[in-house]
């Protein structure tokens, strides 16, 4: 699978880690940034991942920040994202099987390394469920003012 990433500078380094891991795995990663722990802004990468994903550059999106909550809110700005922020392996996994999430969000200081993993892996494996499509289709609709 071809998923995009991207880290402001508290998630840079579980950003690194989790694209070793993915590329271990076996799948293609676009590092999307930031490339350091220098001070840069979540919203600029949330957007950055959020167009790739929505311009099918990518599969699916994954965004770390400090806590995830603010690159959460930032990617669903980008119309067509779905991003959730998940904090364990159930969340993340029904980001996908019921809300269709197509980019999950995280914390680079709220989860570990191991728990960030789990989190990333129970996303992958995860597949939509059809019977959440009308709620996911209602929710697109929001998006486009109807």
């Amino acid at each position: 699978m071809k998923i995009g990433i991207g880290a402001d500078h508290a998630g840079f380094n579980r950003k690194t880690e989790i694209i070793e891991y993915l590329t271990l795995k076996g799948h293609e990663v676009v590092d999307y940034g930031t490339t350091s722990v220098d001070r840069v802004d979540y919203p600029d990468y949330a957007k950055i991942v959020g167009e790739a994903v929505v311009n099918k550059e990518v599969e699916a999106g994954i965004l770390i920040c400090g806590t995830g909550i603010g690159m959460s809110i930032a990617a669903n700005k980008v119309e067509g994202i779905r991003a959730a922020l998940v904090y364990d392996e159930l969340t993340a996994r029904l980001a996908k099987e019921h809300n269709h999430a197509n980019i999950i969000a995280f914390g680079g200081r709220t989860q570990s390394a191991l728990e960030s993993k789990v989190i990333v892996d129970a996303y992958l494996n995860a597949h939509k469920e059809p019977r959440h499509s009308n709620r996911v289709e209602k929710i697109a609709n929001m998006e486009k003012g109807e």
